[in-house]
């Protein structure tokens, strides 16, 4: 069985090393490759290169140029040199994808760590959340009721949204976790068991200063899912605590 994190991470798991606080209150972007701010913006000037990052910038996770040519309505020969001249600049991130499938091999863009966000977010989102949080460790919470909670909300998401399918664990595990922006990777072996591994971590700042509770949260989310599906167990969840790739190892019963 497939256990190595080689196998579908980012250099930086959970993509938690975002933009310093200065930076992201003031929106400026920093300087990256010797690239200076004038570049960036002149990435951005044209039209066509402005679209394509929004779409990328929208997406919930890493996306193909083949997924953005469709959306947008061009050829991915026109979207390719875009996407390169933004990553040039330091605007995107690409790895290739995991291999499969036939003709010529895929590429994944995203948003690199410290790129603008161009107010693409809700900014009340993250502002609740952080108030939230903070209201969660006033009041004594701990690692115990974020799991309890996580697992209440993953098993009425997995009701809800896929009660009554013939789905397993590991596909609906997975299709959340495509949903709410983890940008998964999954590993099945032969007899049955299944690790998934989460490339982006949609709560990375949160996360990065209380993993305890976000983490827990993520762990329950997973297990209440598990669980409402059925067949399987939570046997593993690697998270910021154990300082390695965030993966879950599903096994079945």
């Amino acid at each position: 069985m497939v256990r190595s994190s080689d196998a579908f991470y980012r250099v930086r798991p959970c993509n938690l090393q975002g933009m310093s606080a200065d930076s992201a209150a003031s929106g400026s972007v920093p300087e990256r490759r010797g690239e200076s701010r004038l570049d960036v913006l002149k990435a951005l000037g044209d039209n066509t290169r402005y679209a394509i990052y929004l779409e990328v910038a929208r997406a919930p996770a890493p996306i193909p140029t083949s997924t953005i040519a469709d959306t947008l309505g061009l050829h991915p020969n026109t979207v390719r040199p875009h996407l390169e001249r933004m990553r040039d600049v330091g605007l995107l991130e690409v790895r290739p994808a995991p291999p499969g499938g036939v003709g010529r091999p895929q590429h994944l863009y995203s948003l690199a760590s410290d790129a603008p966000s161009l107010g693409l977010e809700p900014p009340v989102f993250p502002l609740l959340a952080r108030m939230l949080l903070d209201m969660g460790i006033a009041g004594g919470l701990g690692a115990a009721e974020a799991l309890a909670a996580g697992r209440a909300h993953g098993r009425e998401l997995a009701a809800a949204v896929f009660g009554g399918s013939d789905k397993s664990a590991a596909d609906v595990v997975t299709e959340v976790s495509v949903r709410l922006g983890f940008d998964p990777a999954r590993v099945d072996d032969a007899g049955g068991s299944c690790t998934i591994g989460f490339a982006h971590c949609p709560f990375a700042e949160l996360a990065e200063a209380h993993p305890e509770l976000v983490c827990s949260l993520h762990r329950g989310l997973v297990e209440g899912t598990v669980a409402a599906v059925g067949g399987a167990e939570v046997t593993e969840f690697h998270d910021r605590v154990h300082r390695q790739p965030c993966l879950t190892q599903l096994e079945p019963t």
